[in-house]
């Protein structure tokens, strides 16, 4: 069993090694190739039988490009290796060659501040950074993620999955400082998750780029929103690039009785609690709570906790949000609208073409903002009469992602097969209930072309229903028209498909 710090960290380097590796989708042989090593050696250093030494380190810095994480591990062990042998202590590493050549960003210094404000919270980060490696630097990874009840994960599951976090509420905006003026950043989703987001924040803007060069330094800033009902009583920062200074403020009402503590956890320590104190001091109306570190290890986390003494925890089952409401909120309209019982006014092609591609256009956007809400497995239609735009024009997204979405213009159905079958559908102008619903298995529809000609589109299965769900939108009926009598709705809660496409 590993026991001595030195063993330690001899295996956290192991670790990162191969993770890093595995990444890569290189085997240990391949790798070891490319180091010009012995075949043998990264199974060696992997298995724990040879310790690292800094020539490897080195070489699988620079050919599993880690961002400095591999050499940052073995500054860890080097460390504890020469204090165990009682070397004398070498002199420090100039700040501009901490890290060797080839070993990318490294954050100078970075402050985390959260703000609690009326409608949940504010998050400002600031990062100093330096470009330690041989290649411009075009692009850094943000992440945002919450928690609303850290203490009982199935709860907080739940919770995301009724009010999963939108790209759209976050309101992230970034910049780059330089001299003293800010200039915006472009961002670009990476991941999208319930409860969890990736996100590029890219070195350029719709004026110019300006990439982060070799050797040079650059201060990032960006700023998110989050509601009270998802952001949980936690801040956390993870150490993911080589850090040289962390500070992390917590900006809390005073009249909520704020308590704050905090916790430490590492890839070769357990939790516990944070080895120096929060400092309180007060502001007014705001109580401050500050605490920094120094050269953090890398992927070492550290949570600030707290609780409001002046302010009970809400009930959960009160902060349950119906999947309708959702909808509304999003600006979808509901069922009981007379909008969506009356049929959709026709476009004049092509005289009203610009009309016709700003109302496409929007329906776009909005099926791409509907699917951070709710995965859409068999597919997703949206008619405009439900974002209360009273004009004949729809747009599907067939459940192969893959394919071109569909999109119809004062479309009529011509012909559809005698064949048909049943199956749940839902609409999102009544998203809590999912109904049994019989359709042809092939639909023919006619709709218009922008220059005012009309074609005949053939549609079979899957695609069929979805299609016939919209084109009865825009003629100003429901799929409840089309079930049979007695036939009733599932609550959505009792519903067992949803994230499964339809079976034929």
């Amino acid at each position: 069993m590993t026991t001595s710090p030195l063993d330690r960290a001899a295996d956290s380097f192991a670790a990162e090694l191969a993770r890093h590796r595995m990444e890569r989708g290189l085997s240990k042989k391949q790798l070891a190739t490319l180091m010009g090593f012995d075949p043998s050696y990264v199974s060696h250093v992997e298995g724990r039988r040879h310790r690292p030494t800094e020539d490897f380190a080195r070489r699988a810095e620079a050919v599993l490009e880690a961002s400095g994480a591999i050499w940052q591990r073995f500054r860890e062990y080097d460390h504890l290796r020469h204090a165990r042998t009682e070397r004398s202590q070498r002199e420090p590493t100039p700040p501009d060659r901490w890290l060797p050549p080839g070993t990318g960003l490294i954050v100078e210094r970075e402050t985390a501040n959260l703000i609690h404000t009326d409608s949940g919270y504010r998050c400002v980060v600031r990062r100093e950074l330096y470009n330690a490696g041989t290649e411009p630097v075009t692009r850094y990874l943000v992440r945002v993620a919450v928690d609303r009840y850290p203490n009982d994960p199935g709860r907080s599951n739940r919770h995301h999955r009724e009010r999963p976090l939108t790209f759209a509420e976050l309101h992230l905006r970034a910049y780059r400082e330089e001299a003293g003026e800010q200039e915006a950043m472009h961002w670009r989703a990476k991941h999208d998750r319930d409860a969890f987001k990736e996100i590029w924040l890219l070195f350029e803007n719709a004026e110019r780029r300006f990439p982060l060069y070799p050797g040079r330094r650059a201060t990032i800033e960006y700023t998110y929103l989050v509601g009270r009902d998802k952001w949980g009583p936690w801040f956390q920062r993870a150490v993911r690039v080589p850090t040289r200074h962390l500070a992390i403020r917590l900006d809390l009402p005073t009249e909520l009785d704020p308590q704050v503590w905090g916790a430490e956890t590492s890839l070769s320590a357990e939790e516990g609690p944070l080895r120096t104190a929060i400092v309180r001091h007060d502001e007014g109306e705001r109580a401050i709570f500050e605490w920094a570190t120094d050269e953090p290890p890398l992927n070492a986390r550290y949570r600030l906790q707290w609780r409001f003494r002046a302010q009970p925890d809400l009930d959960p089952e009160a902060e349950r949000v119906k999947p309708s409401e959702r909808m509304r909120a999003f600006g979808i309209v509901q069922r009981g609208a007379d909008l969506l019982r009356q049929p959709a006014r026709p476009f004049d092609l092509p005289a009203e073409e610009a009309v016709a591609r700003e109302t496409v256009e929007r329906l776009f956007t909005a099926l791409a903002r509907l699917d951070e809400l709710h995965p859409f497995a068999k597919g997703v239609g949206i008619a405009a009469p439900q974002l209360g735009i009273d004009r004949a024009a729809a747009v599907i997204r067939p459940a192969d992602r893959t394919a071109e979405p569909v999109v119809l213009l004062n479309p009529r159905m011509v012909d559809a097969s005698m064949d048909t079958d049943e199956q749940y559908e839902g609409c999102l102008s009544f998203f809590d209930h999912r109904g049994l619903v019989p359709r042809p298995l092939r639909l023919d529809v006619e709709h218009a072309q922008l220059d005012g000609s009309r074609v005949i589109t053939s549609f079979e299965f899957g695609m069929a229903r979805l299609v016939g769900h919209e084109v009865d939108h825009l003629d100003g009926r429901l799929y409840v028209d089309r079930m049979a009598p007695g036939v009733p709705l599932v609550p959505i809660e009792e519903y067992r498909e949803s994230g499964h496409p339809w079976r034929y």
